[in-house]
């Protein structure tokens, strides 16, 4: 059955959306916190304030569909499945996350969920995107593939390779663009000619659609109806959402300098989590203290998670070496 349109959704559908973009909110408020306390291994590049997104294309999405991010992808493994305290035990290095601890922030893993993996390498998850809607189809089952990238992403050679690999042969996949204007410090108009991401995909014979990144509801229509029509056989689609991060690239990194204060004042003004909190409120959906006690018990999912994290052991030195050789079947390694 065709998705429902998003004015469709039910009360109990709008609010698992806010759930969703809460529990991402908070989750990485405590890896900010977390980091400016010294607990994390390397860099970590937080998704506040690009929450629609991710929670607007996985609500679509199976458990075995197949989901690809970047650097930037503690929001989008949260939104596919991702318990928060696998995900930070993993941000922290420590044993207990969905990686034992190896992948940090920038290389989450966790098929269970679908979820194939993040990279600090930009570009990849385009063509490993594209693997996958082929394998599906290989298989004739409608899995679907998804790539999350952003807007330095679709000036990568993968963007070019992936986009014409998945239309030439029909391959069912998703390519999400979160255009938040800059790649890394480099503004995106400085980087292309190009207007939009979105209307490239003439170039490679799919359709391409613009969204409101920051408008759940926007995200969730148009996904929507990009994850149908990839399931019917029907191809992939190019989305893009334009959308914003509210912290710096990269924490410890200047957040001016390159963008104004005053820009980014009104990004924070057009915040999705308090736009769709409003929305709701606007519909009758949902009362004040309904949605303080959402807040409230996602903020403790969140703090609890992070206790977790922090009480978990670190890798056992010994195993330093697991993994990193194949070890031929019959043989005994003990």
């Amino acid at each position: 059955m065709y998705m429902e349109r998003a004015s469709e959704l039910t009360r109990e559908q709008l609010l698992a959306l806010l759930r969703t973009m809460w529990l991402i909110r908070h989750c990485e408020e405590q890896v900010v916190r977390s980091y400016a306390r010294g607990e994390l291994p390397g860099g970590v590049h937080t998704y506040i304030g690009q929450e629609a997104t991710a929670t607007g294309v996985c609500a679509h999405l199976r458990r075995d569909d197949a989901v690809f991010s970047t650097h930037r992808g503690h929001g989008h493994a949260l939104a596919k499945g991702m318990k928060p305290e696998r995900l930070l035990a993993e941000v922290m290095g420590k044993a207990t996350g969905c990686c034992g601890g190896r992948g940090g922030s920038m290389h989450l893993f966790e098929p269970e969920v679908g979820f194939y993996g993040t990279s600090g390498i930009v570009g990849p998850s385009i063509l490993l995107a594209a693997g996958a809607g082929y394998a599906a189809k290989l298989q004739n089952s409608d899995r679907v593939g998804v790539a999350f990238f952003g807007d330095g992403g679709s000036n990568n050679g993968a963007f070019h390779e992936g986009l014409n690999m998945a239309a030439a042969w029909q391959l069912p996949v998703v390519f999400v663009c979160e255009n938040n204007l800059y790649a890394t410090e480099v503004p995106f108009a400085k980087a292309t000619r190009s207007k939009s991401v979105a209307e490239r995909a003439a170039g490679y014979g799919l359709p391409g659609v613009e969204v409101d990144g920051n408008d759940v509801l926007a995200v969730y229509q148009a996904a929507g109806e990009a994850v149908h029509n990839a399931r019917a056989g029907k191809g992939p689609t190019l989305l893009e959402c334009h959308t914003y991060r509210i912290r710096a690239h990269s924490e410890g990194m200047r957040d001016t300098g390159y963008r104004s204060q005053e820009e980014i004042e009104e990004w924070k003004a057009r915040d999705p989590i308090q736009g769709f909190k409003a929305r709701l409120l606007d519909m009758g959906a949902a009362t004040p203290a309904e949605l303080d006690a959402m807040e409230v018990e996602s903020q403790k999912i969140a703090e609890d998670a992070a206790k977790f994290a922090r009480q978990s052991p670190w890798p056992d030195p010994a195993t330093v070496a697991d993994h990193l050789f194949s070890r031929p079947l019959g043989v005994n390694h003990a």
